[in-house]
């Protein structure tokens, strides 16, 4: 497709036209999980966002074209205190929530990023770049702590729209009586005699968060890249600090897009422990297929906040239970048509682009095998109907609040109610079945049911 591609810059808040670095090259780094709890729906957005934002520009300049790099933080003050609350060993909790977040990506139906680099696999990088802003007058050393000094970065505060006042008065700044300045943040401090540790110039210790992508980045993406995302929760301080860092560090302009999906709420509150509405992607596992999330969330624009429910859920399930209807593997390559793809080039429009995937699915439903195919290639194409028919409705079957034995009785004791005439009974027990997903009907003298 030769349409240009969109995408709403935080840098400037804009919707740009994308012109990557190299269009053979096209660089995205996204900021992973830190690893001390299991990852909860929130997570989840960007997962699937990014996922996407990296078929869009696989599509357009080419599979082997794009990198897309998404780290994990596998050291982290929140992995200490998790360690010590579950009285378990750092290693196996981060290497637990680890192959946790791997199953959520699978259950989601992302893809995996082109590197996935751990925290505690780069300290060496992140020791070599402090040394580069000690040396540069960008950071100061003192009692064993390197912090940055904020002052010498002068576009400090254009990503998040902040300024040096705002900050000196205390929004979301660690106070420590080793700053020069309350802005400043932690680039590296000493660790505790139980908690891990690396060696440096500086002693024993471990690196602040907002350092491992900066040094990350560099390692996998170059000085300057194409794409950096997250939540939007990230812009301040993370993004606004890997900003700081990285460009003083290498004297390059650093991602030249940044882009950020909105919160998910639950009843209209942002999602927070502190709230109580926290719902783990786990906990979803056993009532929904996971291309029923993948759905759901991205049928709100990734820039607005989403408003979680079980009606969202219910909502697209159904729809899916619709779609699978009409899926038909292609036989060889068969592609989108451009219009349909407009909306996903046009800063990542999903809602639009389901909108038209309703509108081949109604030519696919009256239609031909060719537009059962145009139409299932564009559900792959967002990570949808990839998985056969018979197994969406085995999940389903496995769900089911009845088994095959209770509704076979069910559909037994209705038919006996039918034959004394006991119509009101035989109703109730028809919806009885339906209340439980089970839909059954009458056809020659038999009784069918199937998942409704």
């Amino acid at each position: 497709m030769n349409k240009d591609i969109y995408l709403t810059n935080s840098l400037g808040g804009k919707k740009e036209i994308f012109k990557p670095i190299d269009p053979n090259k096209v660089k995205m780094y996204v900021c992973g999980p830190t690893v001390y709890d299991d990852p909860h729906i929130g997570n989840a957005r960007p997962l699937v966002v990014f996922d996407i934002l990296f078929k869009v520009l696989k599509c357009k300049y080419g599979n082997k074209s794009v990198t897309y790099v998404r780290n994990i933080t596998d050291i982290d003050d929140k992995i200490i205190e998790s360690a010590k609350q579950k009285k378990i060993s750092i290693d196996v909790l981060t290497k637990n929530i680890t192959n946790s977040f791997h199953n959520d990506c699978d259950y989601l139906n992302c893809e995996k990023p082109s590197f996935e680099p751990k925290a505690t696999e780069n300290i060496s990088l992140m020791v070599e770049m402090i040394n580069v802003l000690l040396k540069n007058k960008n950071a100061y050393e003192k009692n064993s702590h390197v912090y940055f000094d904020v002052s010498s970065f002068k576009d400090y505060g254009k990503l998040s729209n902040k300024n040096i006042d705002e900050l000196k008065a205390g929004a979301r700044v660690e106070v420590s009586e080793n700053k020069k300045n309350p802005e400043d943040f932690v680039l590296w401090k000493p660790s505790n005699k139980d908690e891990p540790s690396w060696d440096s110039p500086w002693g024993k210790g471990r690196p602040g968060w907002h350092l491992e992508c900066s040094a990350m980045s560099k390692k996998y993406l170059g000085d300057t890249f194409d794409i950096h995302g997250g939540g939007r929760d990230l812009i301040f301080p993370h993004h606004e600090n890997e900003i700081a860092q990285s460009r003083c560090a290498n004297n390059k302009s650093f991602s030249n897009y940044w882009i950020h999906n909105g919160f998910i709420t639950i009843a209209n509150e942002k999602m927070a422990k502190s709230q109580g509405n926290i719902f783990k992607i786990k906990d979803f596992y056993q009532r929904y297929n996971g291309q029923v999330l993948r759905l759901a969330l991205i049928s709100t624009h990734y820039k607005q906040a989403m408003d979680w429910s079980d009606d969202l859920l219910t909502q697209s399930k159904k729809t899916l239970d619709k779609w699978y209807e009409c899926q038909k593997k292609p036989e060889g390559k068969v592609l989108i048509p451009d219009d349909d793809l407009v909306p996903l080039y046009d800063d990542l429009n999903t809602p639009g682009f389901i909108s038209n995937i309703h509108k081949l699915y109604d030519k696919a439903a009256k239609g031909s095998d060719k537009d059962k195919e145009i139409f299932t290639t564009a559900c792959n194409f967002i990570g949808l109907l990839t998985e056969p028919k018979s197994k969406w409705q085995e999940f389903k079957k496995n769900i089911l609040e009845i088994s095959e034995e209770e509704i076979l009785q069910k559909i037994k004791d209705r038919n006996t109610a039918r034959d004394n005439k006991n119509y009101q009974l035989a109703d109730e027990i028809r919806n009885e079945l339906l209340d439980k997903g089970i839909l059954i009907e009458d056809k020659d003298d038999k009784t069918t049911w199937k998942i409704k």
